[in-house]
């Protein structure tokens, strides 16, 4: 058994002692509480939008691992066409996101959800065949990343939105909420996982990295029966169109609301470009090291998923014993005082030093666990910063915040994309950014 392998056989078990153990606590909490009847039908009620969230997050993972090289080794793109058109997928992601929430807001989540199904099909679609759907090759494929991004900024945004809407509308209470985003992480980490391997034994079978997309397809298909046939459309009073512009703006110039779209901006922009890093910052470690030279990305990229699981298992276990137990608590929303900002703070923290480290790796076991430990703070980030956004933003309102939240997160990938450069001192000068803003970023929150 190789290393990484060995790697990915322990964080395997550790999220199965994660898993057991807060099975037990959640057990111990509901035979200690005569309330925990209701939190129970309450999440069963949640199946149908866990099952949606599952299949269109695996449709993104199927074909995540294969866009590259798909670009290169089928379609025979150079270099420099590939990196205009992420740049055009990212740059789309922030023009939509600036439209694309209001009129979620306007015309009904469940409808923009189910338009994401459609665009996010056609991307797969138009990436596939250039050359066939449209005589244009190139425009062909410019369609598709910018559908791409569109639909991205509805991933992010809509489905999450209808969420909280669904949670509100009836009455549920915030630890619930918390909960939920932290089923969500877990979900979202499971399916990565399974989806990797999924992807990888589809090309083995057809022989072409076209067959990720096409599976993808087929998921989105999946998900738009189950949203049309079992999902509820919930209207909640929007402010009048006169004054739709000034409340916005009062939210956006709201300090808690800009720190939130501060901290969201340079964790999850540094997120992105570290997907674009990671292998890079991994093989400059392997001239000085006994390693073989070539590199299992696939079981590596699981590791990382099972870092990012075992942190949300973690989550889910912290707040559903959080809730029980003699904790100092908030009045108004019973959750621990600790619980939701100041984790953030830390995981912001713990970014922060991970991306110094990776900018100059001793060694090359040591990325790769310096990743696992960054992983492990994504894991963990997605369920805060989702029950912190829930709080503070007002339902009637909450796509269009969403989406326009996600403006600068786009704007930053673009511009740290195009000043990164080539070569192998690319990823350092990117993660040394990353580290200081992240840190940065620490200071203005606190």
């Amino acid at each position: 058994m190789d290393i990484y392998t060995l790697n990915l056989t322990g964080l395997l078990a550790l999220c199965g002692a994660l898993f057991a153990h807060g099975q037990t606590t959640r057990n111990k909490s509901s035979a200690s509480s005569a309330a925990a009847k209701p939190t129970s039908a309450s999440a069963s009620s949640q199946l149908p939008f866990l099952t949606v969230y599952a299949l269109v997050m695996t449709s993104d993972w199927l074909q995540g691992p294969f866009l590259y090289s798909l670009y290169t080794e089928e379609h025979h793109l150079t270099h420099s066409l590939i990196s205009a058109l992420f740049t055009t997928g990212f740059l789309s992601g922030a023009v939509s996101g600036a439209f694309i929430g209001s009129l979620a807001d306007k015309y009904g989540r469940k409808r923009a959800c189910l338009f994401f199904c459609v665009s996010y099909a056609l991307s797969c679609l138009f990436t596939m065949f250039p050359g066939r759907l449209l005589i244009n090759q190139g425009l062909t494929l410019v369609l598709g990343r910018v559908l791409g991004g569109l639909s991205t900024s509805l991933l992010f945004s809509v489905f999450e939105s209808w969420m909280v809407a669904d949670f509100e509308a009836r009455g549920l209470g915030s630890s619930n909420l918390s909960g939920m985003f932290g089923t969500m992480s877990m979900v979202n980490s499971l399916v990565a996982i399974a989806s990797g391997v999924v992807s990888e034994w589809l090309v083995g079978i057809a022989g072409t990295k076209k067959a990720p997309f096409m599976a993808s397809v087929v998921v989105l298909g999946v998900a738009f029966g189950v949203i049309a046939l079992s999902w509820v459309s919930i209207h909640k009073p929007s402010p009048p169109k006169s004054n739709t512009s000034s409340t916005l703006s009062k939210i956006l110039s709201d300090p808690k609301i800009l720190c939130l779209g501060l901290a969201s901006t340079i964790f999850e922009g540094s997120m992105f470009l570290f997907v674009f890093f990671w292998t890079p910052a991994l093989r400059s470690t392997i001239t000085s090291s006994s390693s073989t030279s070539t590199l299992p990305y696939g079981v590596i990229f699981a590791s990382f998923m099972a870092s990012c699981l075992a942190s949300s298992l973690a989550f889910n276990t912290f707040m559903s014993g959080s809730s029980s137990s003699d904790t100092q608590k908030d009045k108004k929303t019973n959750q621990p005082v600790i619980a939701h900002p100041i984790l953030l703070l830390i995981l912001l923290g713990i970014s922060s030093v991970t991306f110094f480290v990776s900018a100059h790796p001793s060694s090359e076991q040591t990325a790769f666990w310096v990743f696992c430990l960054y992983e492990a703070a994504v894991g963990a980030y997605w369920p805060t910063m989702g029950t912190l956004k829930g709080k503070l933003i007002d339902d009637g309102i909450r796509s269009q915040v969403y989406g326009f939240l996600r403006v600068p997160l786009n704007v930053f990938v673009v511009v740290s994309l195009m000043l990164a450069g080539d070569g192998a001192a690319g990823f350092v000068r990117v993660f040394e950014t990353c580290g200081m803003l992240l840190s940065g970023t620490v200071g203005v929150l606190w």
